[in-house]
């Protein structure tokens, strides 16, 4: 029987006390194994060129570049890089920036030892991960902008992206949905990692069930 690899995690902190006492949490996991460390946001980019990284651990607040700005730019241009982001800080504001920053998780450091595991877990099953006062406060925010009437989006994708979904999902080849659309290959790629990390997924086979879940294709 073929051993699986272990999930290969970039570790990035300012503090070395603290990524060794990470470190010692994810070492001890068999399907966990911290392969770079990074001091700040920078290095993390850097270290994440070098080799293959399936989940990057980003401290919140680093200098020279914080683990939101590396957060966004390792997001871009790794959209198949799986996020989590860590941080002393319970606030509600840097929970949403990291959020929209590409990340599928925020833990607290002070229960690292209790979360951080299958955080890691669960952002490599696709899934988010998020402390309880996290979750608290995410439906406190939607409930108060209802009750302000802000307009809230109804769809996760957009129209052009649900048409691109559709033919990828019927098994149509990038260079067959640009014809069909009347766009560049490059275009529907686009349009391609862009559903990929909105909906925290890897690949056509995830696209093709989620499109059969959401009605655009027969099962």
């Amino acid at each position: 029987m073929t051993v699986p690899q272990p999930i290969r995690i970039l570790l990035a902190d300012d503090h070395a006390l603290v990524r060794r006492g990470v470190r010692l949490i994810l070492d001890n996991e068999p399907d966990l194994t911290v392969v770079a460390e990074a001091g700040d946001g920078a290095e993390a980019i850097a270290a994440a060129q070098q080799q293959p990284i399936d989940l990057a651990i980003l401290d919140v607040a680093m200098p020279r570049m914080t683990g939101l700005q590396a957060a966004r730019e390792l997001s871009t241009h790794h959209p198949e890089l799986r996020i989590l982001m860590m941080s002393m800080y319970d606030d509600v504001q840097y929970l949403f920036q990291a959020l929209r920053s590409g990340a599928s998780g925020y833990i607290l450091k002070s229960v690292a030892d209790r979360d951080l595991v299958e955080a890691c877990r669960a952002a490599m099953r696709g899934e988010p991960f998020l402390y309880p006062g996290a979750v608290t406060a995410l439906v406190r925010d939607y409930l108060d902008r209802v009750r302000r009437g802000e307009n809230l989006p109804a769809q996760v994708l957009t129209a052009r992206e649900e048409e691109v979904l559709k033919l990828v999902a019927e098994g149509n080849s990038s260079k067959e949905i640009a014809e069909t659309l009347f766009i560049s290959v490059k275009t529907v790629e686009r349009h391609r990692a862009n559903m990929l990390h909105k909906l925290g997924m890897r690949d056509r086979l995830d696209l093709t069930r989620y499109a059969i879940r959401a009605g655009l294709i027969e099962p």
